[in-house]
């Protein structure tokens, strides 16, 4: 009897050390959390960049956690170029951070397609970062460490072929 009163009083110690533990363990923020929708903005994000985040928080969000964590949304751009939002088949999600710049080529067709994103440093002669493949969600991350000016290619199969060096800041 004395033996299961002892384990039943280490079993209470060893519960309660559980639950100060759990309750002192520090909380995900809301960049950690693949589940928020809080994005921060780069003070170059355009107008557009802002309203198309305001009306897509969760695409946006999504986008930046493929990155990794500390990037700003510096674009947001509808393709084809011209598209109203709303009708866009695929999205270029351009990130910045101290670390340099990511890409997310995301497909809104609802459907897998072949897709390319890449990004060459905005120095020339430097590298390029490609990625290739069938997704149904987006192609990327892909990064580049001198984001500014750098060039950005974004084809989904043979309705988007999208080449610009202003999907990050380019001043």
């Amino acid at each position: 009897m004395l033996a299961i009163a002892r384990s039943t009083a280490r079993l209470a110690v060893a519960a309660t050390g559980v639950a100060a533990l759990t309750v002192a363990a520090p909380q995900a923020s809301a960049a950690e959390d693949p589940n928020s929708t809080d994005v921060k903005m780069s003070v170059e994000a355009s107008k557009e960049t802002r309203e198309f985040a305001a009306a897509n928080p969760g695409e946006v969000a999504a986008a930046a956690n493929a990155c990794g964590t500390g990037y700003t949304l510096n674009r947001a751009i509808p393709l084809p170029v011209g598209t109203d939002p709303r009708l866009r088949l695929a999205t270029v999600f351009t990130y910045n951070s101290q670390a340099g710049g990511c890409l997310i080529f995301d497909n809104n067709t609802g459907r897998a397609q072949s897709m390319t994103a890449k990004v060459c440093d905005g120095y020339p002669g430097t590298k390029c970062d490609t990625d290739t493949g069938t997704f149904s969600q987006y192609a990327g991350p892909v990064y580049t460490k001198y984001p500014v000016c750098a060039t950005v290619t974004a084809k989904m199969s043979n309705f988007i072929n999208y080449t610009s060096q202003y999907a990050f800041s380019c001043n």
